[in-house]
C-alpha cells in the first residue's frame, strides 16, 4: 500500500520531468504535455516511493510514461539516472531518479509483472483513518518467466512479445514496461 501526503512539493514533480525530459534521447521531438496520471508501487521495505507517470500531448497522439523513485538520501552509482531533487513539506528533501535505474524499482515491477500483480493501493490517513483513492492509472502484469526490464518512453511504439505491463487510464491504454528474453 502506497502511503500518500497531502503535502507541498518544491520544484513539482512535473516541472522536474519538464526540466529533466529534453536531456533523454528518447524525448526528441515531444509535443507540449500534460500530465494524464499515474500509478504506485510498494517497495517491499517501505523506503523507496515509486510511481509512474503518464503524460500525454493536448491531441492525445503522443502517451509518455515516465517511471520516478523517490529516495531519502541519494543513491550510490545513480548520479546519471538522478532527474532532481524536490523539498516535500512532510518527507524532507526527496532524490528523484529514473526509476529505469533503480534497483528497487527494477526488482518491483519485474515482480509485479512475471507473479501478475497490479499497482500498490493508494492511501491517505486522515484523522487515524486510511482513506483510499482509486488510482488515476491501472496497471497489470501479464505473468511469466524473468528478464530484462525494458521501460517503454513513448506509449504505443512496437508491441513486445513475452511478459508486459499492461496500463489504462482515461482515453487510453497499453504497453509500460516489458521483460526481454
Amino acid at each position: 500500500m502506497a502511503l500518500l501526503h497531502d503535502a507541498t512539493i518544491v520544484p513539482s514533480k512535473l516541472e522536474l520531468i519538464e526540466a529533466w525530459l529534453p536531456s533523454q534521447p528518447w524525448a526528441e521531438a515531444l509535443p507540449a504535455l500534460e500530465r494524464v496520471g499515474g500509478f504506485r508501487l510498494d517497495d517491499p521495505d517501505g523506503e523507496v516511493g515509486m510511481e509512474g507517470i503518464l503524460l500525454r500531448s493536448a491531441d492525445g497522439a503522443v502517451t509518455v510514461h515516465v517511471p520516478l523513485t523517490y529516495r531519502g538520501a541519494p543513491l550510490e552509482g545513480a548520479e546519471d539516472a538522478l532527474v532532481g531533487t524536490m523539498e516535500h513539506e512532510v518527507l524532507g528533501t526527496r532524490w528523484v531518479y529514473d526509476a529505469a535505474a533503480d534497483p528497487v524499482f527494477v526488482a518491483e515491477l519485474t515482480r509485479t509483472i512475471t507473479e501478475a500483480g497490479t499497482e500498490a493501493e493508494e492511501y491517505f490517513e486522515v484523522d487515524g483513518a486510511k482513506v483510499t483513492r482509486a488510482p488515476s492509472v491501472t496497471v497489470a502484469g501479464s505473468g511469466g518467466e524473468p528478464g530484462e526490464l525494458v521501460v517503454v518512453h513513448v506509449v504505443g511504439a512496437a508491441v513486445p512479445t513475452g511478459p508486459t505491463l499492461t496500463g489504462r487510464w482515461d482515453g487510453g491504454e497499453g504497453v509500460l514496461a516489458y521483460l526481454a528474453g
